[in-house]
């Protein structure tokens, strides 16, 4: 049984595309998709701190304007497994933003995932882990991977079936962050009319993932590439000349996030990654030096 607590820290990780395809437009303007998640050292801090006024969500944002707080993707998780267990009480949400937000990192899915469990332990583990990774599903995509907790997963249909396998080694990572944010809806809206209007997406060849894929960093740079880049490169040049510069500073891998708009490498040595911020300057929102995780993430700590 989990440890009782009235408050609980835990660290909301950002994660990384290792290569993402569009394999289809739905009617109900869904996609079908097939991507790799990896998560990064970076991440958010939240600490969930139970209250006495049963059902009540209250959340303080340091860091970043997320917008309203009832849209806030971690409230709507605390409510989840508030509304599971009763409303036997409420909880007080501190959220220090780390992760640059609309740049493809998952930070608000990130934050769902770990306020998730945060607030179950406070309930004592009530909900079952499948339970609790039945309401990821239903607040994102993307979320369902970051309740899992799994370091890396491939991920398929909207990105909610997972298929977790080991993690490269841990290694240096930077993330570019350019003065410029995407929309997800916009980016998919780009590749809908790229496409020509075909339901199917533009055709696919096949594509074959072996585990030894994933083995070193190496492999890991020849999966492939993510779908967004070209209709996001399209609309926004700065992503794509951020793009070529980060490309040039001798990465094993290197793609944008998600829809955009950071753009992620990952190199040999920390030294490699340092001298490649050197290069980078200081021309873009935000440069973040981080790593790759190859444990699985830390569960939530009673404080």
């Amino acid at each position: 049984m989990m440890e009782r607590a009235d408050r609980v820290r835990v660290a909301a990780h950002a994660k990384v595309n290792l290569l993402l395809r569009i394999l289809a437009a739905e009617r109900a303007g869904m996609h079908q998709i097939e991507t790799v998640f990896a998560l990064l050292e970076l991440s958010d801090e939240i600490l969930v701190t139970r209250t006495s006024a049963a059902g009540e969500v209250r959340l303080d944002v340091r860091g970043a304007d997320t917008g309203p707080a009832e849209e806030n993707l971690a409230v709507r998780a605390a409510r989840a497994v508030l509304e599971a267990t009763g409303e036997r009480f409420g909880v007080h949400i501190q959220l220090e933003k780390r992760i640059p937000i609309r740049a493809g990192l998952g930070g608000g899915s990130s934050d769902a995932g770990a306020t998730l469990h945060a607030v179950n332990q406070l309930a004592n583990g009530a909900v079952p882990q499948p339970e609790l990774l039945h309401f990821a599903t239903r607040l994102g995509a993307d979320v369902a991977f970051f309740a899992s907790r799994a370091p890396l997963a491939l991920a398929w249909g909207h990105g909610e079936r997972l298929f977790h396998t080991p993690a490269p080694p841990a290694a240096p990572a930077l993330v570019a962050v350019p003065r410029v944010a995407v929309s997800t809806a916009d980016a998919y809206r780009w590749w809908d009319e790229a496409s020509g209007g075909n339901s199917g997406g533009p055709t696919r060849g096949a594509l074959v993932l072996d585990p030894a894929a994933f083995a070193t960093w190496g492999s890991v740079g020849r999966l492939g590439g993510n779908d967004f880049e070209t209709v996001v490169f399209g609309h926004h040049p700065r992503i794509r000349e951020l793009f070529e510069r980060v490309a040039g500073t001798r990465p094993y891998w290197v793609r944008m996030c998600g829809s955009g708009s950071a753009v992620a490498a990952v190199y040999a040595t920390e030294r490699l990654r340092d001298d490649a911020a050197l290069e980078l300057g200081t021309s873009h929102q935000a440069l973040l030096r981080t790593a790759t995780r190859a444990a699985l993430a830390p569960a939530p700590v009673p404080y």
